[in-house]
């Protein structure tokens, strides 16, 4: 597998865009970090390296991180969608604690064959799916007890 930025840039190019070094700076700082994490809290760990780029173009360079298949939305909370970098990694499904907000991230085989019956019942292509199970962790369980 070739390295993040060489893929990015790749995708760039194939759309007639550069590989700038801004763009360069928001990919590093995205694969930099393994957690998930909305734009502002981008924005902040890039001007925390003295990075000073503007709101619009971290937000357009999300976009096509999103759309190169690099980058993930995860999931919408408070007012702003979460993203994970996905490139490199199994894919993989998410348990949500609704208390105390904690991402638990799971693989599960079943997950994959129920996905591959149903794309053979309906005669589907799938191509991937999203699953977010919400509820609450041992620890936020022991709080409401």
């Amino acid at each position: 597998m070739k390295p993040e930025a060489d893929a990015f840039r790749e995708f760039l190019e194939s759309k007639g865009m550069r590989a700038t070094p801004e763009r360069q700076a928001i990919l590093a700082e995205v694969f930099a970090e393994h957690e998930h994490f909305d734009v502002e809290e981008l924005i902040m760990r890039l001007r925390r390296k003295g990075q000073r780029l503007s709101r619009a173009s971290v937000y357009r360079t999300l976009s096509l991180l999103v759309e190169s298949g690099l980058v993930q939305a995860v999931y919408f909370e408070d007012g702003h969608m979460h993203y994970e970098h996905v490139y490199g990694h199994d894919h993989h499904c998410h348990l949500r604690c609704l208390g105390c907000r904690r991402i638990i991230e799971f693989r599960n085989g079943l997950v994959e064959e129920t996905e591959a019956r149903l794309g053979r019942m309906h005669d589907f292509v799938i191509t991937g799916h999203r699953l977010e199970v919400f509820g609450y962790c041992a620890d936020c369980r022991r709080k409401m007890k």
